[in-house]
């Protein structure tokens, strides 16, 4: 049940009104309304993922000029060999729409972080290449941008808290692989 007055308790629809022009949708699937603890999670759940990305994107944006959007393709693209990813799959690996990487890339391409080649293998395609340029602005955020994940994140939580925090975000992030909502993201490099 949703608290009194809450968003959840007033979107509920009403039920149909077979007096006012017949009966509505046969046996519609009735909505499983979140408990008041569940409310209570998911709005935690909800705020502190939008601040703690706000947080993370203030401060790329304040101290590095860097979108986090942007930063997160620039990791991809360092990652992979020879520094270039075929445009669908920087959106892929950064979860992003093609037209949305179209974008970032063409920004990215302004400020001499990134270059469009041609595909080699392919006519149609074309290559994002991570540039020394955006080698060097990656590498002069990422110590600020790793003080404050592990500031506002991982210093907050305790060793069994993190395990927990990973196994939970696994478990979420394989359940939306697996119905399709979003594309596999490769996992981080070992670093040895």
């Amino acid at each position: 049940m949703a608290p009194p007055g809450s968003a959840l308790q007033e979107a509920r629809p009403a039920a149909p009104d077979e007096t006012a022009g017949g009966a509505g949708p046969a046996d519609p699937v009735p909505a499983r309304w979140l408990d008041d603890d569940e409310q209570v999670t998911w709005r935690t759940f909800l705020s502190a993922t939008q601040l703690l990305l706000d947080r993370f994107d203030r401060q790329l944006q304040r101290d590095s000029g860097i979108l986090l959007t942007y930063y997160e393709m620039l990791v991809r693209l360092s990652e992979a060999p020879g520094r270039s990813l075929r445009m669908s799959e920087l959106a892929e690996s950064s979860s992003s729409s093609r037209s949305r990487v179209s974008h970032a890339v063409a920004r990215m391409e302004e400020r001499g972080w990134i270059r469009r080649e041609a595909c080699p293998t392919d006519g149609r395609g074309f290559l994002a290449v991570l540039t020394d340029e955006g080698s060097a602005a990656l590498a002069s955020a990422a110590p600020g941008h790793v003080d404050t994940v592990r500031g506002t994140l991982f210093d907050q939580l305790s060793a069994e808290q993190l395990r927990q925090l990973r196994e939970i975000s696994t478990v979420l992030l394989d359940h939306l692989q697996a119905t399709g909502s979003v594309s596999s993201v490769p996992p981080a490099p070992d670093r040895a």
